[in-house]
């Protein structure tokens, strides 16, 4: 990556036990899969493990099959939150896998979640994850059963809005709990038979599950608590943090030897400073502020805790516009990168109303160690979602090199060992005489352009690349987040996108990876026939 350099300097300035890399936003892919290539790229400097937003106890399975215990998983339920099916997950989980498939287990990359099983609005009932702790302690289930009862009363939805119907103060929920730590506690005290009959690995997934549901109890227990929709919100917000927290520093615990760890998460997960949420939901505005994982972990492990506040500064696929002036997104600039926080004295955090985006402020910046911005040029989010892919390269035309300035700025995305036939393209100017039908010489547009092929091109459009002049007349180029044939290249199999938007997102990321696939397969074949 093009900001490896950076990266690896503040890591070896600070040689810190965490790293922690948040994004504002959980919409743009790009975070996501920058995450990959950094752990990549971290990987060859001593990081052995990587946590992220997910499950902690569903994550065991995870990291089973990327160890080789495995041989499948569903990442429907092994990555919590929806992130399961999220491109990059699958990508991460991929790389994992083979890459260590390699290599002997101590040095293999382990994978951990370090969230907590719940949501605002809910949180499932703890029996699944009691009833296979007693299955590994050949523990009786017959009062488990019955202190659980009927399973759907732990996740009704009407909780959310009614403390009195959430049955986490109970008496059953008491006597849950008092169980959840009497079995965590015989897993301590036959830890030597238990190990011994199972393996250190079983002893520790028990050790999880223990540790879960106690934490998924303690929720319920905030869940039930009276009080305003704020304060019930700020109180869920604070517990699942804390839970958040404890698995961070037990994480560190079982992997300090081995490396740093990586960690993954949105903003206000990880920053140093107390989060804050103001919203407006179910017709009431809503204000909560708590002390976030990153602030609590933060404060025990001082200068070892390395924070990387993630800025968003502009993405046409998820509707953010360019920042307006003076604003910290609009001082870092067009370009992505890992940056020193801006000196602030004058700058003002942006105005948007783009829901569960996080703009940065004035404490963040300040509490940070450096910030991983993706840069506010027209392309630049789209050219992170590309780079970020696996095995994909990025050359950019600099201005004032020996090439044409209608070629500055314009980047090639590369699949493989392969230089030479880039899969996709991001342009910003007009080619004279040649490529002038896009318009982009006006200020704000840009074009990214993919190959696909002749066989999807026909797919895409009812007619054949060769068909393409035929067409050609009745297309107006200049339209701006709309697929369609590329003015000058149509004829190879390539379409194109002005200014790509939230209309052509999911469309574009389909051929985007068909692309690089292809390209990726074309690379091999001609390496094999060397």
């Amino acid at each position: 990556m093009a900001f490896d350099a950076e990266l690896l300097s503040l890591v070896r300035a600070r040689r810190p036990h965490l790293l922690a890399i948040g994004e504002p936003y959980h919409g743009e892919p790009a975070f996501p899969r920058l995450r990959n290539r950094i752990l990549e790229t971290l990987v060859g400097h001593g990081f052995r493990s990587i946590a992220i937003e997910s499950d902690r106890a569903a994550g065991l399975a995870v990291d089973d099959y990327v160890q080789g215990r495995r041989d499948e998983v569903d990442l429907s339920t092994g990555i919590s939150h929806g992130w399961g099916a999220h491109p990059a997950t699958r990508e991460l989980v991929d790389w994992l896998r083979e890459h260590n498939g390699k290599l002997p287990p101590a040095e293999r990359v382990t994978f951990h979640g370090f969230d907590a099983p719940t949501e605002i609005t809910g949180a499932p009932n703890p029996g699944p994850l009691l009833r296979e702790l007693c299955e590994y302690l050949g523990a009786a289930t017959t009062d488990l059963d019955r202190l659980v009862g009927e399973e759907d009363r732990w996740s009704a939805p009407e909780i959310m809005y009614d403390a009195s119907r959430s049955p986490g103060r109970s008496p059953q929920a008491a006597a849950l709990r008092g169980l959840a730590e009497d079995l965590r506690s015989r897993l301590y005290a036959d830890a030597p038979h238990l190990i011994g009959d199972t393996s250190a690995q079983a002893w520790n997934r028990a050790r999880v599950l223990a540790t879960t549901a106690i934490g998924l109890l303690t929720y319920h227990g905030a869940m039930a608590e009276p009080g305003t929709q704020s304060q019930r919100i700020g109180r869920l917000l604070a517990a699942r943090d804390a839970l958040m927290a404890q698995n961070l520093l037990d994480i560190l615990a079982l992997e300090r030897d081995r490396g740093p760890v990586l960690v993954s998460a949105n903003n206000a997960h990880l920053q140093r400073h107390p989060s804050r949420w103001d919203t407006h939901w179910d017709g009431q505005d809503l204000t909560a502020q708590w002390n976030g994982a990153g602030s609590i972990v933060s404060s025990l492990l001082g200068d070892k805790y390395l924070y990387v506040a993630g800025s968003l500064g502009a993405s046409g696929p998820v509707g953010l516009g360019q920042p307006e002036a003076g604003t910290y997104e609009e001082r870092l600039g067009p370009q992505t990168g890992i940056f020193a926080p801006p000196d602030g004295g004058n700058l003002r955090p942006r105005v948007t109303d783009l829901l569960g985006y996080f703009p940065l402020d004035a404490t963040t910046v300040e509490t940070c160690d450096a910030i991983l911005h993706i840069g506010s040029e027209p392309g630049a989010a789209d050219a992170a979602r590309i780079a970020g892919r696996p095995a994909v390269t990025e050359t950019r035309i600099e201005a004032g090199s020996e090439m044409p300035s209608y070629t500055w700025g314009d980047r090639f995305f590369f699949a493989g060992e392969d230089r030479m036939r880039p899969f996709a393209t991001i342009v910003g100017h007009d080619v004279p005489g040649f490529d002038e039908r896009s318009r982009l010489s006006e200020p704000g547009r840009y074009r990214l352009n993919i190959e696909v092929g002749r066989a999807e091109f026909r797919n895409l459009f009812n007619y054949g690349p060769e068909e393409f002049a035929a067409h050609s007349d009745t297309i107006d180029f200049t339209q701006t987040d709309q697929l369609m044939p590329h003015p000058a290249y149509a004829v190879q199999g390539w379409v194109c996108v002005v200014n790509p938007g939230p209309a052509t997102a999911d469309e574009v990321d389909r051929l985007l990876e068909r692309a690089r696939a292809r390209a990726r397969a074309a690379d091999r074949e001609r390496r094999r026939n060397r």
